[in-house]
């Protein structure tokens, strides 16, 4: 049991780590600027972690920024004030991704002109049905050796979608309940104590108020775990942080 519920917490804060480290914050916002040995490193680690439900940079990227560009708008991929649960939002928003990902649909200028991490040949590999069976498998494969019951393998779907999974719940929650700090032009809120758990991922109104802020918490009781380590990946040299933040204490 010891071995499963590691293996559960360990994939879902890892795979967390590197959706908002990487794929939030540096493909779609750039908050900081690394070597491109290392943005290897990143984007490997993103792909290995998220495993089955890897999100590929580009389309990612693409996508966060039409986000926040009609946030809470009809033409924002998966505001939750356009669908009736969230289900129906994540099925909207795996179209419109899948679109770019296949460029079935071209993106307009205004959400590529900025950089992108492309690395065609791991993108294609990580993609790949194979692949994602492949990891889906070695997770089962974790559950037959260490689970105590077969009840624990109702915690494989999870397991299967952690990347869509974890972003189903910051689009939707992230836009439907909490606080605000800002009054922005959309619906976006702080839903907080999660905002800590999610490593900084549910302060949607801070983010939202300055997308350019690598510092997602903004009150002293608002703690954003994954800015925490970029401070330390650019005190030690590893990445150099575009701006360093100023917070709000009132």
């Amino acid at each position: 049991m010891v071995v499963i519920i590691t293996f559960f917490l360990l994939h879902w804060f890892l795979s967390l780590f590197f959706h908002t480290f990487f794929l939030h914050r540096f493909a779609s916002h750039k908050m900081y600027t690394t070597s491109k040995n290392w943005e290897r490193i990143f984007y490997v680690s993103t792909w290995f972690i998220q495993g089955s439900s890897y999100l590929v940079p580009r389309a990612y990227g693409v996508m966060h920024r039409m986000h926040h560009a009609y946030s809470d708008t009809e033409e924002d991929p998966h505001s939750p004030h356009f669908f009736k649960d969230v289900y129906q939002m994540m099925k909207s928003t795996i179209l419109i991704y899948r679109s770019f990902l296949t460029k079935k649909a071209m993106p307009s200028d205004e959400f590529t002109k900025d950089y992108l991490p492309v690395w065609e040949k791991l993108d294609k590999f990580g993609h790949h049905g194979l692949t994602r069976l492949f990891f889906i498998l070695s997770y089962i494969a974790v559950y037959v050796v260490f689970a105590p019951s077969a009840w624990w393998y109702l915690l494989l779907p999870i397991h299967f979608l952690r990347g869509p999974i974890q972003g189903a719940i910051v689009n939707w929650c992230g836009h439907k309940y909490g606080y605000r700090n800002f009054d922005s032009v959309d619906q976006s809120k702080n839903t907080g104590p999660w905002g800590i758990f999610l490593l900084g991922e549910l302060f949607q109104n801070n983010h939202h108020h300055d997308k350019t802020d690598a510092n997602f918490a903004k009150k002293w009781f608002e703690f954003d775990l994954t800015y925490q380590v970029m401070r330390g990946l650019n005190f030690i040299g590893i990445i150099q942080l575009v701006r360093t933040p100023a917070n709000i204490n009132n």
